[in-house]
């Protein structure tokens, strides 16, 4: 007797291999993950505003540093005030100017890990 095609099962045993998206619906990490245009655009933001933090430490740094050998030209008598201000006089500034740019990097890497993680 033939077997009724209504009576028949078909088991599925893994998962589906092709998943599909929901209309409207996408990830930034996959997106990344998978090198696409805007993947690389999100981490192309990232280094750039990387970028313009360093660059806007150098010129600060530049510009603290630079003119102090015009400084010293202009004194040349005066050793103990240029170990005094190579010596104490940078110190802070330089100190201060490093945890800026350090706290700044960290919160550029938070605001990007906050826009790319999952909803």
């Amino acid at each position: 007797m033939p077997q009724d095609p209504t009576e028949r099962r078909v088991v599925v045993t893994g998962p589906p291999r092709r998943a599909r998206r929901a209309f409207g619906y996408y990830r930034p990490r996959t997106e990344i993950d998978e090198q696409t245009t805007l993947g690389h655009t999100y981490v192309r933001s990232l280094m750039r505003i990387q970028l313009r933090t360093g660059l806007l430490v150098f010129a600060v740094l530049m510009l603290l540093i630079g003119p102090l050998p015009l400084v010293f030209a202009a004194a040349p008598d005066a050793r103990r005030l240029e170990w005094a201000v190579l010596g104490f006089g940078l110190y802070p500034p330089l100190v201060l100017l490093a945890r800026w740019y350090v706290r700044r990097a960290e919160r550029n890497e938070r605001d990007f890990v906050r826009l790319v993680e999952d909803r």
